[in-house]
Parts: structure tokens; sequence; C-alpha cells
């Protein structure tokens, strides 16, 4: 446990954005399985890549990941 009061604060901090980035990844991840699965709607695949495109833009997966699987969603249509 640390002692510095700054310490203590980057570890909430730290806590908080764990949280928020498994929630955000696992959202993503449900939205390309649902985007990539038999008889997906366009409105799905919309959905993904729009997921794709905040979660590179925050940092959440690198952009080359994001364009990657941007690419394999169109070119399975």
């Amino acid at each position: 446990m640390p002692n510095l009061q700054s310490s203590k604060k980057d570890m909430r901090k730290s806590r908080a954005a764990q949280v928020r980035n498994r929630a955000q990844r696992s959202a993503l991840r449900s939205a390309l399985k649902k985007a990539t699965s038999e008889g997906s709607t366009a409105e799905a695949r919309l959905a993904a890549v729009k997921l794709l495109d905040r979660a590179a833009r925050k940092g959440l997966i690198h952009a080359n990941a994001a364009g990657r699987h941007k690419s394999r969603l169109a070119k399975a249509r």
C-alpha cells in the first residue's frame, strides 16, 4: 500500500482506468463477434467499426489493429 498521497491517488486512478478499459474492451469484442457472425446486419458492422475507431483514438487498441479488423469486416461482406 503506498504511503505518499500522490501514490494513493495514482493507484485510485489506475484502478478506475482498468475497470473502464476492461468494460470497453469487452464491449468491443462483443460487437466484433456480433458483426462477424452469420446473418450479421449492416448496423452491427457499422457499430463495430465505430467502436474500433473510438478504441484506436483513445489508445485502447493500436491503430493498425483497428485498421486490420475494419479491413477484415469489409472483406467479409
